[in-house]
């Protein structure tokens, strides 16, 4: 069991590109488990934890609607946005510039089982991290991601969640609105969602926030709700 987790940051890049670097380590993993058990070794998997900003693009996960799509082909080209169909759980999301996304690569063989405990995890995460913020992040009933002002007339969603997970093995993940512009959303039915908006750490905090700073907070409140060490 490998409880060690490495921590990459690969910045400002494609949907594409990040997604075949989350695969060479999903698939990585994948491949020493399944030589594991062919060869009755027992070499340990490894963790990883992905930073990364997006290009503009919307990702329609694989249980989503294309009609919350808003925007025909040649909108998306007019505004160079570009679209994904994902293997991810969950509807239709928004990525980009001034959003922190997080992608665990983790074996859950390492820590425990459960995709339910996983999802709950992730979304801790977030709600302690934005505590230090003095914002009260919650969950809504039914509804992955983190909230705010769940039970008012102004539910705000400020992180979305959507996985991937295949022999205890997960990809995909999180993405947390720091400073985004925000009105890319007004063209999707963001998660599929279409009574609550959503909104970001600067909107909420009226100030630009410093996105290292943030990422070392969410690193430090996930390595302990996992029991995981950072790997130097």
């Amino acid at each position: 069991m490998n409880k060690t987790v490495e921590i990459h940051d690969i910045g400002l890049v494609d949907y594409e590109e990040a997604l075949n670097f989350q695969l060479k380590l999903f698939n990585e993993i994948i491949d020493t488990k399944i030589s594991n058990r062919k060869n009755r070794t027992n070499i340990k998997t490894k963790n990883h934890l992905v930073f990364v900003e997006h290009n503009s693009v919307y990702t329609l996960g694989k249980s989503g609607k294309i009609s919350n799509l808003l925007l025909d082909e040649n909108d998306l080209k007019k505004n160079d946005i570009k679209f994904y169909n994902t293997n991810r759980g969950g509807d239709i999301t928004y990525h980009g510039p001034g959003q922190i996304v997080c992608y665990p690569i983790l074996d859950l063989d390492n820590f425990f089982t459960d995709v339910h405990k996983y999802l709950r995890f992730l979304e801790e995460t977030i709600i302690l991290t934005l505590r230090d913020y003095g914002i009260n992040g919650e969950r809504s009933d039914n509804e992955t991601g983190v909230w705010l002002d769940v039970n008012t007339r102004n539910p705000r969603k400020i992180c979305a969640l959507g996985v991937k997970a295949s022999r205890w093995v997960t990809m995909h993940g999180l993405a947390l609105n720091v400073n985004n512009d925000l009105s890319y959303f007004n063209d999707i039915v963001p998660c599929g969602i279409k009574d609550k908006s959503v909104t970001s750490i600067s909107v909420e905090c009226k100030k630009n926030i410093e996105e290292n700073f943030l990422k070392e907070k969410i690193i430090k409140n996930f390595l302990k709700l996992f029991s995981a060490t950072k790997k130097v």
